[in-house]
């Protein structure tokens, strides 16, 4: 009987040789961890369909962040729920909105902390959609369309009050045509010239959302977002999508949703050579706690595979709800 000469097993018998030949390893500095800032006193919220991500108001907010600081988590993504919305999203660009106080504060807790602003209408217009609409009814229905270079002036807008606030990144999640330009230029008329874009490059029209629908207050009060936001079947769209974005200024690409969206991550990564950024959704991360409350799996290891996977996909970057959480397994196991 022949044996193997190759035997691949011998790389893989202990502990400290599978640490030692790893080809992926996630760390702390590649995490982003969401927050969701709201008005009022004394709010912390939990929201019902992502278990341990809550609602903070601004008084309550210090905590959170000194946790997130703590960790060694570099950024936070912001995301604001206003207390009066109308059809522009006027709120969104205020001076006082919610994101740019919440900024100002986090900025002067932890200086050091990474701010990334979500420049979007969507949780600050009434009707819900990422810009300006102009509405019809028919047959008893109310219908609209996004008005795309209408809507490119109050994203720029907001781009400028975020950065005027502290913000350290913009990253722009609306999919209007054109959006990086328009922000870019409004960013360096305004003197921001430094303030990288993150832009959510390819965004597709996803039902992974679900759960950030209700914690962003965002649902789109008529249609859906598929008119500007990316078919899920689609791979070569997305190439022309982040190839805009890039020659558009753009100094980091997006692929949101990351998990069923792992070879978009990777073809990226292959065609340029700005960071990539994967977010893990709102629907990803509650399919996971779900499972994991019934006892189904094991949810420290179903996260650090998951994340490990987005990295070894690409990723240079992963916006994920479990950042905490991933910071502090990574912490036990050093």
């Amino acid at each position: 009987m022949n044996f193997p000469i190759v035997r691949h097993r011998r790389l893989r018998q202990s502990a400290g040789i599978r640490s030692m030949v790893r080809e992926t390893v996630l760390n702390i500095e590649d995490l982003v961890q969401p927050i969701f800032v709201t008005y009022g006193t004394g709010v912390k919220t939990e929201i019902s369909s992502m278990p341990g991500v809550f609602h903070f108001s601004l008084d309550m907010l210090k905590a959170e962040v000194d946790e997130i600081a703590a960790l060694g988590i570099p950024a936070v993504l912001l995301f604001g729920i206003p207390e009066s919305k109308d059809s522009k999203g006027t709120s969104g660009f205020a001076e006082d909105g919610i994101v740019q106080e919440a900024t100002r504060l986090i900025k002067k807790w932890h200086p050091e902390l990474l701010v990334i602003a979500d420049t979007c209408l969507c949780e600050f217009t009434d009707h819900g959609h990422c810009g300006m609409v102009h509405t019809f009814e028919r047959d008893g229905q109310v219908y609209g369309d996004v008005l795309n270079d209408e809507s490119l002036e109050l994203l720029a807008r907001t781009a400028v009050s975020q950065a005027k606030a502290g913000a350290d990144i913009i990253a722009p999640s609306n999919m209007m045509d054109g959006f990086v330009q328009a922000i870019r230029t409004a960013l360096d008329e305004s003197g921001f010239e430094h303030i990288p874009i993150m832009s959510y490059s390819v965004k597709y029209a996803s039902a992974f959302y679900g759960p950030f629908r209700e914690a962003a207050d965002s649902a789109p009060q008529f249609g859906n977002r598929k008119t500007y936001q990316m078919d899920p079947a689609n791979m070569r769209e997305a190439i022309r999508e982040a190839e805009s974005d890039v020659l558009e200024g753009a100094d980091m690409l997006m692929v949101k949703p990351a998990l069923a969206y792992m070879d978009i991550v990777r073809m990226l990564r292959d065609q340029f050579d700005l960071p990539i950024v994967a977010y893990n959704v709102s629907g990803e991360y509650s399919m996971v706690k779900a499972a994991a409350q019934q006892g189904w799996i094991d949810e420290q290891a179903i996260v650090m595979e998951m994340l490990t996977g987005m990295k070894r996909a690409g990723a240079d970057i992963i916006i994920t709800y479990f950042s905490k959480d991933a910071a502090s397994w990574i912490r036990s196991r050093s």
